[in-house]
Parts: C-alpha cells; sequence; structure tokens
C-alpha cells in the first residue's frame, strides 16, 4: 500500500473516531490492538493488515469501503 493510500485511510480513521467521540485508547481496546497502534495507522507509520482495517472499521461501525473512498 502507498504511503499517500495509508495517510487517506488514517486520516478518515481519526476523523470518524473523533467524530465518536472514541480517544485511541478506547478504539483500541475495542478493536483488541494497542492504543500506539491505532496511533501509528493515524499518522501512516504502519502499513497495516486488511484484517485489522476491517476490524476497526466494525469497531467504529462503519463500512470498509468509508474508510477507504
Amino acid at each position: 500500500m502507498t504511503l499517500t493510500a495509508r495517510k487517506k485511510i488514517g486520516n478518515k480513521i481519526k476523523e470518524i473516531r473523533i467524530k465518536k467521540g472514541l480517544s485511541r485508547e478506547e478504539l483500541a481496546f475495542r478493536a483488541g490492538v494497542s492504543g500506539s497502534y491505532i496511533g501509528m495507522i493515524e499518522r501512516a507509520e504502519y502499513d497495516f493488515k486488511i484484517s485489522k482495517l476491517i476490524n476497526i472499521a466494525k469497531r467504529l461501525d462503519v463500512s470498509i469501503s468509508e474508510l477507504v473512498s
């Protein structure tokens, strides 16, 4: 995945997370990952697996297509 794509997805995750009033830690807890992992995704520092992205989308109660559009 390109850096540009990771940045767009990370920004979208952060935008939705904030809109829903969730901290990084709360989203991380719900998704079964660490807060630092969510932070790395939001900052596009980590080339994440699609399975993790699907799990995060579920925990944000959005479709995967919403994160990647």
